[in-house]
Protein backbone atom coordinates (compact mmCIF):
# COMPACT_ATOMS: atom_id res chain seq x y z
CA UNK A 1 0.00 0.00 0.00
CA UNK A 2 1.38 3.44 -1.23
CA UNK A 3 2.22 5.05 1.72
CA UNK A 4 0.03 7.99 2.28
CA UNK A 5 2.68 10.53 3.55
CA UNK A 6 5.18 10.30 0.98
CA UNK A 7 7.94 12.55 1.50
CA UNK A 8 9.08 15.83 3.47
CA UNK A 9 7.60 18.46 0.80
CA UNK A 10 4.56 16.70 1.58
CA UNK A 11 4.68 18.50 5.49
CA UNK A 12 3.37 21.95 4.67
CA UNK A 13 5.34 22.88 7.87
CA UNK A 14 8.85 21.41 6.15
CA UNK A 15 8.38 23.31 2.61
CA UNK A 16 7.43 26.18 4.01
CA UNK A 17 10.46 26.19 6.55
CA UNK A 18 13.17 25.49 3.75
CA UNK A 19 11.52 28.52 2.04
CA UNK A 20 12.11 30.69 4.68
CA UNK A 21 15.91 29.90 5.02
CA UNK A 22 16.55 29.60 1.17
CA UNK A 23 14.45 33.44 1.09
CA UNK A 24 16.60 34.97 3.56
CA UNK A 25 19.55 33.87 2.00
CA UNK A 26 18.13 36.11 -1.09
CA UNK A 27 17.31 38.87 1.04
CA UNK A 28 20.65 39.33 2.27
CA UNK A 29 21.88 39.08 -0.89
CA UNK A 30 19.70 41.60 -2.32
CA UNK A 31 20.54 44.23 0.39
CA UNK A 32 24.42 44.21 -1.03
CA UNK A 33 23.01 44.41 -4.95
CA UNK A 34 21.44 47.50 -4.24
CA UNK A 35 22.90 49.16 -1.51
CA UNK A 36 24.73 51.76 -3.10
CA UNK A 37 21.73 52.95 -4.82
CA UNK A 38 21.09 55.84 -2.32
CA UNK A 39 25.07 57.16 -1.95
CA UNK A 40 25.38 58.20 -5.59
CA UNK A 41 25.40 61.30 -4.11
CA UNK A 42 27.99 60.15 -1.24
CA UNK A 43 30.08 58.66 -3.75
CA UNK A 44 30.33 62.28 -5.51
CA UNK A 45 31.08 63.99 -2.59
CA UNK A 46 33.66 61.31 -0.70
CA UNK A 47 35.37 59.03 -3.68
CA UNK A 48 35.05 62.09 -5.96
CA UNK A 49 33.00 59.38 -8.62
CA UNK A 50 30.86 60.88 -11.59
CA UNK A 51 27.92 59.59 -13.22
CA UNK A 52 29.85 57.91 -15.80
CA UNK A 53 31.89 56.32 -12.74
CA UNK A 54 28.94 55.16 -10.90
CA UNK A 55 27.23 53.72 -13.70
CA UNK A 56 30.01 51.83 -15.00
CA UNK A 57 30.25 50.13 -11.30
CA UNK A 58 26.61 49.62 -11.36
CA UNK A 59 26.86 47.79 -14.60
CA UNK A 60 29.59 45.70 -13.17
CA UNK A 61 27.04 43.53 -11.65
CA UNK A 62 26.80 41.39 -15.31
CA UNK A 63 30.22 41.78 -16.29
CA UNK A 64 31.47 37.74 -15.75
CA UNK A 65 27.70 36.35 -16.04
CA UNK A 66 27.32 38.24 -19.73
CA UNK A 67 30.65 37.98 -21.06
CA UNK A 68 32.50 34.71 -19.91
CA UNK A 69 28.68 33.14 -19.09
CA UNK A 70 29.24 32.00 -15.73
CA UNK A 71 25.81 32.18 -15.15
CA UNK A 72 25.16 29.86 -18.10
CA UNK A 73 27.97 27.76 -16.72
CA UNK A 74 26.38 28.10 -13.29
CA UNK A 75 22.99 26.46 -14.48
CA UNK A 76 24.77 23.45 -16.27
CA UNK A 77 26.33 22.84 -13.00
CA UNK A 78 22.99 23.39 -11.24
CA UNK A 79 21.06 20.70 -13.20
CA UNK A 80 24.33 18.49 -13.60
CA UNK A 81 25.53 18.52 -9.17
CA UNK A 82 22.14 19.62 -7.33
CA UNK A 83 21.10 22.38 -5.31
CA UNK A 84 23.35 22.00 -2.40
CA UNK A 85 26.70 22.02 -3.94
CA UNK A 86 25.65 24.74 -6.39
CA UNK A 87 23.94 26.79 -3.77
CA UNK A 88 26.89 26.42 -1.59
CA UNK A 89 29.32 27.78 -3.91
CA UNK A 90 27.52 30.14 -5.09
CA UNK A 91 26.88 31.82 -1.21
CA UNK A 92 30.46 31.51 -0.96
CA UNK A 93 31.56 33.63 -4.01
CA UNK A 94 28.54 36.19 -2.98
CA UNK A 95 30.96 36.87 0.51
CA UNK A 96 34.47 36.77 -2.01
CA UNK A 97 32.67 39.78 -3.93
CA UNK A 98 31.00 41.67 -1.21
CA UNK A 99 34.65 41.86 0.71
CA UNK A 100 36.11 42.97 -2.51
CA UNK A 101 34.11 45.67 -3.11
CA UNK A 102 34.22 46.78 0.27
CA UNK A 103 37.89 46.57 0.26
CA UNK A 104 38.28 48.67 -2.46
CA UNK A 105 35.98 51.47 -1.53
CA UNK A 106 37.99 52.05 2.01
CA UNK A 107 41.80 50.96 0.96
CA UNK A 108 43.82 53.51 1.00
CA UNK A 109 46.74 51.78 -1.14
CA UNK A 110 48.76 53.92 -3.03
CA UNK A 111 48.63 51.52 -6.20
CA UNK A 112 44.77 52.45 -5.94
CA UNK A 113 43.94 56.19 -4.39
CA UNK A 114 44.48 58.86 -7.12
CA UNK A 115 45.25 56.41 -10.15
CA UNK A 116 43.53 56.05 -13.31
CA UNK A 117 43.70 52.90 -15.53
CA UNK A 118 42.91 52.23 -19.04
CA UNK A 119 40.76 49.48 -20.14
CA UNK A 120 39.76 48.38 -23.36
CA UNK A 121 39.33 52.08 -24.81
CA UNK A 122 38.49 54.09 -21.91
CA UNK A 123 40.10 55.70 -18.97
CA UNK A 124 38.45 54.60 -15.53
CA UNK A 125 39.38 55.83 -11.76
CA UNK A 126 41.58 52.37 -10.60
CA UNK A 127 39.24 52.44 -7.04
CA UNK A 128 35.83 52.31 -9.54
CA UNK A 129 37.67 49.31 -11.84
CA UNK A 130 38.06 47.22 -8.32
CA UNK A 131 35.39 48.01 -6.72
CA UNK A 132 33.36 47.00 -10.11
CA UNK A 133 35.57 43.51 -10.01
CA UNK A 134 33.67 42.84 -6.49
CA UNK A 135 30.34 43.83 -7.64
CA UNK A 136 30.83 41.30 -10.37
CA UNK A 137 31.86 38.75 -8.57
CA UNK A 138 29.15 39.07 -5.96
CA UNK A 139 27.11 39.18 -9.14
CA UNK A 140 27.96 35.65 -10.30
CA UNK A 141 27.40 34.40 -7.01
CA UNK A 142 23.52 36.15 -6.39
CA UNK A 143 22.68 35.28 -9.62
CA UNK A 144 23.33 31.65 -9.44
CA UNK A 145 22.02 31.64 -5.99
CA UNK A 146 19.06 33.38 -7.42
CA UNK A 147 18.41 30.49 -10.07
CA UNK A 148 19.44 27.80 -7.61
CA UNK A 149 16.96 29.17 -5.33
CA UNK A 150 14.17 28.65 -8.08
CA UNK A 151 15.01 25.62 -8.67
CA UNK A 152 14.42 25.02 -4.98
CA UNK A 153 10.75 26.19 -4.87
CA UNK A 154 10.26 24.29 -8.01
CA UNK A 155 11.35 21.27 -6.03
CA UNK A 156 9.30 21.70 -2.87
CA UNK A 157 6.36 23.17 -4.72
CA UNK A 158 5.15 21.64 -7.58
CA UNK A 159 1.76 20.67 -8.57
CA UNK A 160 1.56 22.82 -4.71
CA UNK A 161 1.47 26.66 -3.94
CA UNK A 162 4.55 27.27 -6.48
CA UNK A 163 3.71 30.29 -7.90
CA UNK A 164 2.72 31.76 -3.97
CA UNK A 165 5.86 30.43 -2.92
CA UNK A 166 7.81 32.17 -5.54
CA UNK A 167 5.97 35.23 -4.52
CA UNK A 168 6.67 34.95 -1.02
CA UNK A 169 10.58 34.02 -2.22
CA UNK A 170 11.01 37.49 -4.31
CA UNK A 171 8.98 39.17 -1.54
CA UNK A 172 11.78 38.62 1.18
CA UNK A 173 14.16 39.45 -1.46
CA UNK A 174 12.45 42.78 -2.03
CA UNK A 175 12.47 43.31 1.68
CA UNK A 176 16.18 43.17 0.96
CA UNK A 177 15.76 45.97 -1.62
CA UNK A 178 13.95 47.93 0.63
CA UNK A 179 15.89 47.23 3.65
CA UNK A 180 19.07 49.09 0.91
CA UNK A 181 17.26 51.91 -0.46
CA UNK A 182 15.93 52.69 3.57
CA UNK A 183 18.97 52.22 5.16
CA UNK A 184 22.02 52.91 3.57
CA UNK A 185 22.44 56.69 3.52
CA UNK A 186 21.27 56.99 7.29
CA UNK A 187 24.12 54.69 7.83
CA UNK A 188 26.64 56.40 5.92
CA UNK A 189 25.59 59.70 7.25
CA UNK A 190 25.61 58.27 10.99
CA UNK A 191 29.38 56.99 10.52
CA UNK A 192 30.13 59.89 7.76
CA UNK A 193 31.68 56.90 5.74
CA UNK A 194 30.42 55.43 2.60
CA UNK A 195 31.41 52.37 3.51
CA UNK A 196 29.31 51.57 6.73
CA UNK A 197 26.50 50.11 4.94
CA UNK A 198 28.82 47.98 2.63
CA UNK A 199 29.97 46.39 5.93
CA UNK A 200 26.40 45.87 7.23
CA UNK A 201 25.90 43.87 3.95
CA UNK A 202 28.79 41.86 4.07
CA UNK A 203 28.13 40.53 7.72
CA UNK A 204 24.27 39.92 6.83
CA UNK A 205 25.84 37.68 4.06
CA UNK A 206 28.51 35.58 6.24
CA UNK A 207 24.96 34.70 7.79
CA UNK A 208 22.68 34.15 4.74
CA UNK A 209 25.62 31.94 4.18
CA UNK A 210 25.41 30.34 7.15
CA UNK A 211 21.47 29.47 6.93
CA UNK A 212 21.92 28.03 3.35
CA UNK A 213 23.96 25.58 4.77
CA UNK A 214 21.53 24.96 7.41
CA UNK A 215 18.81 24.07 4.53
CA UNK A 216 21.08 21.72 2.58
CA UNK A 217 20.49 19.27 5.88
CA UNK A 218 16.57 19.48 5.06
CA UNK A 219 17.62 18.75 1.37
CA UNK A 220 19.46 15.76 1.60
CA UNK A 221 17.05 14.45 4.11
CA UNK A 222 14.31 14.96 1.49
CA UNK A 223 16.37 13.24 -1.25
CA UNK A 224 16.84 10.49 0.98
CA UNK A 225 12.89 10.00 1.60
CA UNK A 226 12.26 10.14 -2.10
CA UNK A 227 14.97 7.95 -2.89
CA UNK A 228 13.42 5.43 -0.02
CA UNK A 229 9.74 5.86 -1.14
CA UNK A 230 10.65 5.21 -5.06
CA UNK A 231 11.88 2.52 -3.86
CA UNK A 232 9.41 1.36 -1.38
CA UNK A 233 6.92 1.79 -4.64
CA UNK A 234 8.92 0.71 -7.44
CA UNK A 235 8.58 3.70 -9.31
CA UNK A 236 11.66 4.51 -11.63
CA UNK A 237 12.54 8.17 -12.89
CA UNK A 238 11.45 8.19 -16.82
CA UNK A 239 13.12 11.27 -17.03
CA UNK A 240 17.19 11.28 -18.42
CA UNK A 241 19.17 13.39 -16.55
CA UNK A 242 20.42 16.89 -18.11
CA UNK A 243 22.71 16.89 -21.10
CA UNK A 244 24.82 19.43 -23.04
CA UNK A 245 22.13 19.55 -26.00
CA UNK A 246 19.59 19.92 -24.12
CA UNK A 247 21.22 24.19 -24.26
CA UNK A 248 19.62 23.91 -27.58
CA UNK A 249 16.41 22.78 -27.00
CA UNK A 250 15.87 25.39 -24.55
CA UNK A 251 17.65 27.53 -26.90
CA UNK A 252 15.26 26.64 -29.57
CA UNK A 253 12.01 27.50 -27.68
CA UNK A 254 10.15 30.02 -28.67
CA UNK A 255 8.14 30.42 -25.31
CA UNK A 256 11.50 30.22 -23.36
CA UNK A 257 12.57 32.99 -25.71
CA UNK A 258 9.22 35.46 -25.23
CA UNK A 259 9.94 35.06 -21.29
CA UNK A 260 13.49 35.81 -21.53
CA UNK A 261 13.14 39.08 -23.25
CA UNK A 262 10.01 39.86 -21.50
CA UNK A 263 12.23 39.71 -18.59
CA UNK A 264 15.36 41.77 -19.48
CA UNK A 265 13.03 44.52 -20.69
CA UNK A 266 11.05 44.67 -17.43
CA UNK A 267 13.82 44.03 -14.92
CA UNK A 268 15.71 46.64 -17.06
CA UNK A 269 12.97 49.18 -16.68
CA UNK A 270 12.92 48.48 -12.93
CA UNK A 271 16.03 48.02 -10.96
CA UNK A 272 18.43 50.24 -12.79
CA UNK A 273 15.57 52.90 -12.47
CA UNK A 274 16.13 52.14 -8.59
CA UNK A 275 19.67 53.15 -9.04
CA UNK A 276 18.92 56.31 -9.94
CA UNK A 277 15.22 56.90 -8.30
CA UNK A 278 16.87 58.94 -5.40
CA UNK A 279 19.02 61.01 -7.23
CA UNK A 280 15.77 61.81 -9.51
CA UNK A 281 14.04 62.67 -5.76
CA UNK A 282 16.40 64.92 -5.41
CA UNK A 283 17.13 66.37 -8.97
CA UNK A 284 13.45 66.59 -10.05
CA UNK A 285 10.71 66.31 -6.76
CA UNK A 286 13.23 68.53 -4.65
CA UNK A 287 13.44 66.15 -1.90
CA UNK A 288 15.90 66.36 0.52
CA UNK A 289 19.17 63.76 0.34
CA UNK A 290 18.52 62.09 3.51
CA UNK A 291 14.81 61.34 2.93
CA UNK A 292 14.99 60.61 -0.73
CA UNK A 293 15.46 57.31 -0.63
CA UNK A 294 11.89 56.82 1.80
CA UNK A 295 10.62 57.45 -1.54
CA UNK A 296 11.91 54.38 -3.90
CA UNK A 297 11.75 52.27 -0.55
CA UNK A 298 8.02 52.04 -1.33
CA UNK A 299 8.47 50.02 -4.30
CA UNK A 300 10.19 47.07 -2.78
CA UNK A 301 8.49 47.30 0.08
CA UNK A 302 4.84 47.45 -1.70
CA UNK A 303 5.84 44.20 -3.50
CA UNK A 304 6.35 42.13 -0.34
CA UNK A 305 2.64 41.95 0.00
CA UNK A 306 1.30 42.25 -3.41
CA UNK A 307 3.43 39.78 -4.66
CA UNK A 308 2.68 36.68 -3.00
CA UNK A 309 -0.94 38.13 -3.35
CA UNK A 310 -0.95 37.94 -7.83
CA UNK A 311 0.87 34.73 -7.50
CA UNK A 312 -1.37 33.25 -4.81
CA UNK A 313 -4.13 34.64 -7.86
CA UNK A 314 -2.19 32.32 -10.63
CA UNK A 315 -2.06 29.09 -8.34
CA UNK A 316 -5.78 29.20 -7.31
CA UNK A 317 -6.94 31.25 -10.60
CA UNK A 318 -3.95 31.45 -13.60
CA UNK A 319 -4.26 33.84 -15.94
CA UNK A 320 -0.15 33.76 -15.63
CA UNK A 321 0.12 35.65 -19.43
CA UNK A 322 -2.90 38.21 -18.97
CA UNK A 323 -1.42 38.98 -15.22
CA UNK A 324 2.03 39.97 -17.28
CA UNK A 325 0.51 42.07 -20.32
CA UNK A 326 -0.99 43.84 -17.33
CA UNK A 327 2.29 44.89 -16.12
CA UNK A 328 3.70 45.73 -18.56
CA UNK A 329 0.70 48.41 -19.13
CA UNK A 330 1.71 49.57 -15.89
CA UNK A 331 5.16 50.02 -16.51
CA UNK A 332 4.55 52.50 -19.32
CA UNK A 333 2.37 54.34 -17.46
CA UNK A 334 4.78 55.04 -14.61
CA UNK A 335 7.52 56.23 -16.69
CA UNK A 336 5.75 58.28 -18.78
CA UNK A 337 4.17 60.26 -16.06
CA UNK A 338 7.99 60.76 -14.62
CA UNK A 339 9.16 62.05 -18.00
CA UNK A 340 6.80 64.79 -18.01
CA UNK A 341 8.73 68.00 -16.22
CA UNK A 342 6.19 69.72 -14.67
CA UNK A 343 4.54 66.68 -12.92
CA UNK A 344 7.23 67.60 -10.06
CA UNK A 345 5.22 67.35 -6.57
CA UNK A 346 6.03 64.87 -4.64
CA UNK A 347 2.70 63.33 -3.74
CA UNK A 348 2.68 62.62 -7.60
CA UNK A 349 6.39 60.79 -7.21
CA UNK A 350 4.66 58.73 -3.85
CA UNK A 351 1.87 57.75 -6.07
CA UNK A 352 4.32 56.70 -9.18
CA UNK A 353 6.25 54.88 -7.05
CA UNK A 354 3.65 52.39 -5.45
CA UNK A 355 1.96 51.81 -9.18
CA UNK A 356 5.54 50.90 -10.52
CA UNK A 357 5.67 48.60 -7.01
CA UNK A 358 1.96 47.38 -8.52
CA UNK A 359 3.60 46.70 -12.07
CA UNK A 360 6.75 45.11 -10.55
CA UNK A 361 4.36 42.97 -8.44
CA UNK A 362 3.04 41.75 -11.68
CA UNK A 363 5.13 40.86 -13.82
CA UNK A 364 7.77 38.38 -11.42
CA UNK A 365 4.52 36.51 -9.94
CA UNK A 366 3.64 35.11 -13.20
CA UNK A 367 7.11 34.89 -15.26
CA UNK A 368 9.16 32.88 -12.92
CA UNK A 369 6.31 30.04 -11.89
CA UNK A 370 5.49 29.88 -15.54
CA UNK A 371 9.23 28.66 -16.82
CA UNK A 372 8.39 25.61 -15.44
CA UNK A 373 5.13 25.20 -17.99
CA UNK A 374 7.54 25.81 -20.74
CA UNK A 375 10.82 23.55 -19.90
CA UNK A 376 11.02 20.19 -18.33
CA UNK A 377 12.22 20.04 -14.74
CA UNK A 378 15.83 18.51 -15.70
CA UNK A 379 16.68 21.63 -17.65
CA UNK A 380 15.10 24.14 -14.95
CA UNK A 381 18.66 24.97 -13.94
CA UNK A 382 19.71 26.16 -16.90
CA UNK A 383 16.80 27.35 -18.49
CA UNK A 384 16.48 29.60 -15.59
CA UNK A 385 20.18 30.47 -15.81
CA UNK A 386 20.12 31.61 -19.48
CA UNK A 387 16.90 34.02 -18.71
CA UNK A 388 19.52 35.15 -15.86
CA UNK A 389 21.95 36.01 -18.62
CA UNK A 390 19.39 37.15 -21.40
CA UNK A 391 18.52 39.52 -18.44
CA UNK A 392 22.06 40.59 -17.22
CA UNK A 393 22.57 42.30 -20.28
CA UNK A 394 20.20 44.76 -19.49
CA UNK A 395 21.08 44.69 -15.83
CA UNK A 396 24.52 45.78 -17.28
CA UNK A 397 24.41 48.27 -19.80
CA UNK A 398 21.14 50.46 -19.22
CA UNK A 399 22.68 51.49 -15.88
CA UNK A 400 25.59 52.58 -17.99
CA UNK A 401 23.59 53.99 -20.21
CA UNK A 402 21.80 55.90 -17.93
CA UNK A 403 24.73 57.43 -16.61
CA UNK A 404 26.53 57.95 -20.25
CA UNK A 405 23.51 60.37 -20.71
CA UNK A 406 22.96 61.92 -17.13
CA UNK A 407 26.57 63.25 -18.07
CA UNK A 408 26.42 63.60 -21.66
CA UNK A 409 23.02 65.55 -22.53
CA UNK A 410 21.03 66.22 -18.77
CA UNK A 411 23.54 68.11 -16.50
CA UNK A 412 21.60 71.45 -15.82
CA UNK A 413 23.87 72.91 -13.31
CA UNK A 414 25.66 72.37 -9.97
CA UNK A 415 25.38 72.58 -6.11
CA UNK A 416 27.59 73.01 -3.27
CA UNK A 417 27.10 69.60 -0.94
CA UNK A 418 28.68 69.86 2.44
CA UNK A 419 31.52 72.19 0.41
CA UNK A 420 31.82 70.21 -3.06
CA UNK A 421 30.13 71.27 -5.47
CA UNK A 422 28.24 68.76 -7.35
CA UNK A 423 26.08 68.35 -10.74
CA UNK A 424 22.59 68.52 -10.86
CA UNK A 425 20.38 66.91 -13.71
CA UNK A 426 17.09 66.99 -15.31
CA UNK A 427 15.90 63.23 -15.56
CA UNK A 428 13.80 63.03 -18.53
CA UNK A 429 15.65 61.16 -21.12
CA UNK A 430 16.23 58.55 -18.83
CA UNK A 431 12.74 58.32 -18.16
CA UNK A 432 11.94 57.97 -21.75
CA UNK A 433 14.44 55.28 -21.74
CA UNK A 434 12.84 53.34 -19.53
CA UNK A 435 9.54 53.97 -20.88
CA UNK A 436 10.57 52.54 -24.33
CA UNK A 437 11.90 49.42 -22.96
CA UNK A 438 8.05 49.09 -21.00
CA UNK A 439 6.70 49.66 -24.73
CA UNK A 440 9.07 46.32 -26.19
CA UNK A 441 7.86 44.53 -22.74
CA UNK A 442 4.20 45.13 -23.58
CA UNK A 443 4.87 43.15 -27.58
CA UNK A 444 6.47 40.81 -26.13
CA UNK A 445 3.89 39.97 -23.05
CA UNK A 446 1.39 39.85 -26.04
CA UNK A 447 3.61 37.46 -28.39
CA UNK A 448 3.72 35.09 -24.95
CA UNK A 449 0.26 34.72 -24.89
CA UNK A 450 -0.33 34.34 -28.42
CA UNK A 451 2.37 31.24 -28.49
CA UNK A 452 0.96 29.99 -25.16
CA UNK A 453 -2.35 29.39 -26.98
CA UNK A 454 -0.77 28.10 -29.53
CA UNK A 455 1.79 25.20 -27.96
CA UNK A 456 -1.15 24.86 -24.86
CA UNK A 457 1.73 25.69 -22.03
CA UNK A 458 -1.05 25.89 -19.59
CA UNK A 459 -0.32 29.55 -18.92
CA UNK A 460 -3.56 30.96 -18.41
CA UNK A 461 -4.31 27.59 -15.78
CA UNK A 462 -4.33 27.42 -12.31
CA UNK A 463 -0.80 25.99 -10.91
CA UNK A 464 -2.73 23.89 -7.99
CA UNK A 465 -3.52 20.54 -9.47
CA UNK A 466 -6.78 19.13 -7.41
Amino acid sequence: MEQLRKTLRDSKTARWVALGIVAFTMLCGYYLTDVMAPLKGMLEEQLKWSSSDYGFFTSAYGWFNVFLFFLIIGGIILDKMGVRFTGRMATIIMVAGALIKYWAITTTAPWIVGHTWHILWFDMKAQVVMAGLGYAIFGVGVEVAGITVSKIIVKWFKGKEMALAMGLEMATARLGTGLALGTSLPLARAFDKVSAPVLVCLIMLCIGLISFFIYTFMDKKLDAEQAAYDKANAIVDAEESFKMSDIWKIFTNKGWWYIAILCVLFYSAVFPFLKYAQDLMVNKFGVAEKFAGAIPMLLPFGTIILTPFFGNLYDRKGKGASIMLIGAGILIFVHAMFSIPFLNQVPVAILLVILLGIGFSLVPSAMWPSVPKIIPEKQLGTAYSMIFWVQNWGLMGVPALIGWVLDKWCITGEVMKNGISVHTYNYTIPMLIFMSLGILAIVFAMLLKAEDKKKGYGLELPNIKQ
